[in-house]
């Protein structure tokens, strides 16, 4: 089954160029194109992709908060899309906004001619993919992205209610299909929901999640 994606730029010919790219790949078939953040929302909603390429400035409703609405969405079991922010920026404060926002991905468009469609694979699977010259910020910016509380436990208030579930199940559920079972959703969606919890959190891997569920006082020994 091909990976459908949405690209969303404000720059008619990047999405011919990006659309002209994925559409090389056998796996891969692009399904819309987006002129600006809101259009990318109404896509989203009505086509459901496996991916968005997001452009972060653009018109009016801009790749940040497009991601946030879209990402809001996976509050929905049956909302599986994720985001890959594709920009010419390597600011600080825009890595973090995509990264908070939800975005699965980060990446620098003169990277995308090489990287681009294995970036949108890593994404549709659930992982994430990280442009390797803003690897270093993306390190710091997850490093402060769980504040500790005066009690010392990290403060989760980033997380929906969704992927506070999820946390809090990770302890008694080890495997992708485990996890599946219990929230009674598919192994993607899983695969999603663990990927944006690392991200959001900073943690490297599921192990220490549950550390942070226990740090956190979400699950108790």
């Amino acid at each position: 089954m091909s990976i459908r994606v949405v690209i969303a730029d404000d720059q008619k010919p990047v999405r011919a160029g990006m659309t002209m790219l994925l559409s090389a790949e056998p796996d891969i078939e692009v399904v819309g194109q987006a002129e600006d953040g809101a259009q990318a929302v109404a896509m989203t909603h009505h086509l459901h992709p496996d991916v968005v390429v997001m452009d972060i400035r653009m018109p009016g409703v801009d790749g940040i908060e497009a991601t946030r609405r879209i990402t809001a969405d996976r509050d929905d079991p049956n909302a599986v899309t994720t985001v890959l922010v594709l920009t010419t920026f390597d600011q600080d404060d825009l890595l973090h906004g995509a990264l908070r926002a939800g975005a699965s991905g980060y990446m620098l468009k003169h990277a995308a001619p090489a990287g681009l469609p294995d970036a949108v694979r890593a994404v549709a699977d659930g992982g994430s993919w990280i442009d390797p010259s803003v690897a270093g910020k993306v390190i710091d910016t997850l490093r402060q992205t769980t504040p500790i509380d005066a009690a010392g436990r990290p403060n989760l208030d980033m997380l929906s209610k969704r992927e506070l579930e999820v946390l809090r199940l990770m302890r008694d559920a080890p495997t992708n299909p485990e996890l599946a079972a219990m929230l009674f959703v598919s192994e993607s969606t899983v695969k999603t929901h663990i990927s944006r919890l690392l991200m959001k959190t900073g943690s490297h891997d599921r192990a220490q999640l549950v550390a942070l569920a226990y740090r956190s006082g979400l699950v108790q020994p």
